[in-house]
């Protein structure tokens, strides 16, 4: 609200400019148009006082009539000039001015939106564990569903510790985050993060084309986050049924990586918001899918500090396709 303010009073302050900017330029037309006609009377009456005075027309041939006309016209094209050079500062000023409440405006509410997923993400997994002990202390119940409960707090504490270490990355990525490189067998990486996903996410259909490609140097902790954002991410936006495809191969010194997925897709002026901090498509009030809008943040960072990139395409015949590219 007090951003909402602050523009109004800014807005209105640029206007009165503006408009006195305009007053000031016409009382400058007029200033010089009177001093013009002041030039002529007065070169009138010296030639009256000569009397070399004829007619007006004869007058206008006169040195000392053309020398007022010229210094006449120059004030014109100055006051015309610098006029309209100040009138598109103003109007720049304006336009920039805008844009910066609208950024401000935007990342006070991606901040809000960020506060109250990440309330609903951690209060869930803690809702959900202080149940499960609850019920195994106050209930006798047989191994096999101490085992089912037990596994359904681990599943929530997993995911509690993936929220927590996606808030430290996030901001170690924002101080000095700095790539550990080591050699990763990509094969290994992609068949232990698709047995994650299938434990975690039953329902969803994950398959994988492997190719022979050499090691890569990178930060597995880094690359591993990378990925089970992109899988974790296709996976929430999926249909009732996400199918997910990951396919990677070595192409031209350099390692690519496509996660395609089956889903609602991503509007083409939205591909270069998704990976801005905090920024989650809609309204986080009315919003189904779980998340805290740092998953594709930390995705974007972790690929730049590695020197790649990453593009949003199209699947077919609907869905979405990130493509990654990390050099050698």
């Amino acid at each position: 609200m007090e951003i909402k303010r602050n523009r109004f009073f800014t807005f209105l302050a640029m206007s009165y400019i503006l408009f006195a900017f305009i007053w000031w330029t016409v009382l400058l037309f007029r200033k010089n148009e009177e001093a013009n006609q002041a030039y002529i009377q007065s070169i009138r009456l010296e030639l009256l006082k000569n009397a070399t005075y004829t007619t007006d027309e004869a007058m206008m041939l006169t040195p000392q009539y053309l020398e007022v006309k010229k210094l006449y016209d120059k004030h014109n094209r100055m006051i015309r000039g610098e006029g309209a050079v100040l009138f598109l500062g103003l109007l720049l000023g304006i336009w920039i001015i805008n844009r910066a409440f609208q950024k401000e405006i935007s990342l006070t509410n991606q901040q809000r939106n960020f506060l109250l997923s990440i309330t609903h993400e951690l209060k869930s997994p803690i809702a959900s564990i202080q149940l499960v002990l609850d019920t195994l202390r106050k209930r006798k119940l047989d191994e096999k569903q101490q085992e089912t409960l037990v596994g359904s707090a681990g599943k929530e504490t997993e995911r509690l510790h993936e929220l927590v270490n996606n808030l430290l990355l996030s901001a170690k990525l924002d101080a000095a985050y700095t790539p550990t490189l080591e050699d990763i067998k990509i094969a290994n990486l992609f068949e232990d993060l698709i047995t994650k996903m299938k434990i975690r996410f039953p329902k969803a259909t994950i398959s994988m084309t492997q190719n022979e490609v050499p090691s890569i140097k990178g930060d597995r902790q880094g690359l591993v986050s990378v990925f089970t954002n992109l899988v974790e991410n296709a996976i929430k936006y999926g249909d009732n049924q996400s199918i997910i495809h990951i396919d990677y191969y070595y192409e031209n010194d350099s390692f690519h990586f496509k996660i395609s997925d089956n889903g609602i897709g991503i509007p083409i002026e939205e591909r270069k918001k998704i990976f801005e901090k905090f920024y989650r498509v809609g309204n986080e009030d009315v919003r189904q899918t779980k998340g805290t809008g740092l998953g594709l943040y930390i995705v974007n960072r972790v690929i730049k500090a590695h020197r790649g990139t990453i593009q949003v395409l199209d699947n077919a015949p609907k869905g979405s396709v990130f493509h990654v590219v990390l050099p050698e």
